[in-house]
């Protein structure tokens, strides 16, 4: 796929010597949806809001679909979607009111019937002539998304889209994002939610004091870097491990009843077999036994560590 977001040799600094981001390469295929993450201050929103022309660079440049976002600014915002992180809405205007007024800002003929169909898409259209004030914060935060939309973008934005949003309405959009995907629209996501990453994403970017750290296919990253984990059922409770088990990567839970083994799956030998034949060998009896790999967010911790 093609690049439709290119970043290069991307800098921000401020005037009192902070620097916000460090030679950011990145570049962002046509139709994925490419979850940022990253901790707190680590640059995420600053990137966003240059990519997004709200910031200017100190140095580099950021192209969107082919448009430099600080010499071409109106064509480059015009493509683009922004779903900000704060509430900030207009109180008293309705909810028709608002998106419309937002398609219009992006010089857009009116189109009613394209307003309709992502307010429905939203589960907003009951509500197309509430005052916004007078909605809940998971609805205000849906006609965020649909002012994004309102002008058609093909890239969108979502900085944390479900902070604050239960978890019945932050899987309704997941899959409306998914939905936008499949239409074509590439999605650009900041999350603090690692399962949402996990959920959603086509390729993963990792950013940590202002540098991008690592970017991979999501079901690459897992193979590379997850670890896989045996758990071995007990017949009977174990005090302590034998002292000739010490020196595996092994841990016995709080309960004594299994035995947790961590080991590299793509490793040639896991070690497991010679694992079994010392516990035969020390007479602990296994009942059941069953794998798992790690979570992305233990990946995500792993990788914030190294870069300590």
């Amino acid at each position: 796929m093609p690049a439709v977001i290119s970043v290069e040799k991307l800098n921000k600094s401020y005037a009192d010597g902070f620097q916000a981001l460090k030679d950011i390469d990145l570049e962002i295929r046509q139709g994925e949806i490419f979850a940022l993450l990253g901790p707190n201050g680590a640059g995420k929103t600053t990137l966003i809001s240059i990519i997004c022309g709200i910031v200017n660079p100190t140095s580099g440049r950021v192209l969107a679909d082919n448009h430099d976002v600080v010499k071409s600014y109106r064509a480059a915002r015009s493509v683009m979607g922004l779903v900000p992180q704060e509430l900030s809405t207009d109180a008293f205007e309705s909810v028709w009111g608002a998106v419309s007024f937002s398609r219009g800002l992006f010089g857009k003929p009116r189109n009613d019937a394209h307003i309709e169909k992502t307010l429905r898409s939203l589960s907003l259209w009951d509500k197309r002539n509430s005052r916004i004030m007078e909605l809940s914060g998971g609805m205000k935060r849906r006609v965020l998304i649909a002012k994004a939309l309102s002008h058609e973008p093909k890239i969108l934005f979502l900085d944390e889209p479900t902070a604050g949003v239960d978890v019945e309405l932050r899987r309704e959009m997941w899959k409306l994002v998914r939905e936008l995907r499949e239409s074509g629209v590439t999605i650009i996501l900041t999350t603090h939610y690692i399962q949402e990453a996990e959920e959603m994403a086509d390729r993963i970017g990792i950013i940590d004091k202002g540098k991008i750290i690592l970017v991979e296919d999501k079901d690459t990253l897992m193979q590379m870097l997850g670890k896989k984990h045996l758990t071995l059922n007990l017949k009977k409770e174990l005090d302590q491990l034998p002292e000739a088990l010490v020196g595996y990567p092994l841990t016995l839970s709080a309960d004594k009843l299994d035995l947790i083994y961590t080991f590299d799956a793509q490793s040639d030998d896991t070690g497991i077999a010679d694992l079994l034949k010392q516990l035969d060998h020390h007479n602990i009896e296994i009942g059941d036994l069953n794998t798992s790999q790690s979570s992305l967010e233990e990946i995500f911790v792993s990788l914030l560590k190294d870069n300590a």
